[in-house]
């Protein structure tokens, strides 16, 4: 935003939004001067009023409605009027949430898609909006070990864990003269040579090795090299998804059609994922509203969404979907909050 607004045009501005994320009701220069104290006179107020909406910060819906905030208005207001400053009350609840949702998740970090199921519902109970989590991805976990078991005649499943506690599991074609025993041997040196890096490290030593395939003086290692790359090739991750049906009950959801948006999104495993992932490449909490969002499916709500890491590496990505109407401090506060709770649960022993 590059607008620079006066103290008075701030805080009408901020008072209209507030107003408009409470009640979805246009907001009117009486209803400002009688809710908030702000020593103006609802002429000055209806002026200022005036002079935002021709900055594109507040639209008037009809000619003798009150001014309801656009993206930009919503915009100005996350990055120039969210206070920044967090009263030790609301602090010392942020701290206790922090290790009470921790040790939850703790209690159920081996099984993932439990894990993942809880954060989304806390999200969403917590926001009444629409929590999704992107769990971690296989590329950036690091790799504990791999068993491969014959499958019928001409396939092998290969089960991978992580140190992430993450396991995959994928079904090959493999040469059918391979015995189980060879599978183990295989197993074996993946296991002593490749244990403890990412799979993306993994990745790129293959590519190195197979480069050099041709001097390889063991027939084993190279079938090893080419099963392992195989083995590495899983689909991308699962999507959770909680609130879409408590979501409804927002007025902003009386017209189905942000629903149905959402639900084609959603359903669009692909589109969402790269959409998340370009996300979960910038630090901290990202905001994306209405328009700015690239999905067309999505250009009337609003995401919140932060990266979560184990060591410094992002493994993963949460985020709230809700109207642009959206209670944004709140969400980035609870977005924040989860994701470090997520980190720490990670990084425990």
């Amino acid at each position: 935003m590059t607008e620079v607004l006066d103290e008075r045009s701030r805080r009408i501005l901020h008072a209209v939004i507030q107003s408009y994320i409470q009640k979805p009701e246009p907001v009117g220069s009486r209803f400002v001067t009688k809710k908030y104290s702000l020593g103006f006179s609802p002429a000055t107020i209806r002026n200022i009023m005036a002079d935002l909406e021709d900055l594109g910060l507040l639209s008037q819906p009809h000619t003798s409605a009150g001014r309801v905030p656009t993206d930009r208005g919503y915009r100005y207001y996350v990055n120039n009027l969210l206070g920044t400053e967090t009263p030790r009350e609301a602090e010392d609840v942020a701290a206790e949430f922090v290790r009470t949702f921790t040790r939850k998740l703790e209690g159920i970090k081996n099984d993932l898609s439990l894990m993942f199921s809880e954060v989304t519902d806390t999200l969403s109970s917590l926001s009444n909006y629409i929590g999704i989590a992107l769990p971690p991805k296989t590329e950036q976990t690091r790799f504990t070990r791999i068993d491969l078991i014959k499958y019928k005649s001409e396939s092998v499943v290969a089960i991978l864990v992580t140190e992430e506690r993450l396991v995959k599991s994928r079904i090959f074609g493999v040469d059918p003269r391979l015995s189980q025993d060879d599978l183990n041997r295989i197993a074996d040196y993946l296991n002593a040579e490749f244990s403890g890096r990412t799979v993306d490290e993994i990745r790129q030593a293959l590519t190195d090795r197979m480069q050099h395939e041709k001097v390889l003086w063991d027939n084993l290692i190279s079938r090893a090299i080419g099963i392992c790359e195989k083995a590495l090739s899983f689909a991308e991750s699962d999507i959770f998804v909680s609130g879409l049906y408590e979501a409804m009950a927002l007025p902003d959801f009386a017209d189905i059609s942000r629903i149905r948006g959402l639900s084609r999104a959603i359903k669009d495993k692909h589109t969402m994922l790269r959409l998340l992932d370009r996300i979960s490449q910038s630090e901290g909490v990202q905001v994306v509203i209405g328009e700015e969002n690239s999905l067309s499916d999505l250009r009337q709500l609003s995401i919140v969404a932060s990266s979560y890491s184990e060591a410094g590496r992002p493994m993963g990505v949460i985020a709230l979907v809700g109207p642009t109407r959206m209670d944004y401090s709140m969400a980035i506060s609870m977005v924040d909050t989860v994701a470090r709770c997520i980190s720490r649960t990670f990084e425990s022993p």
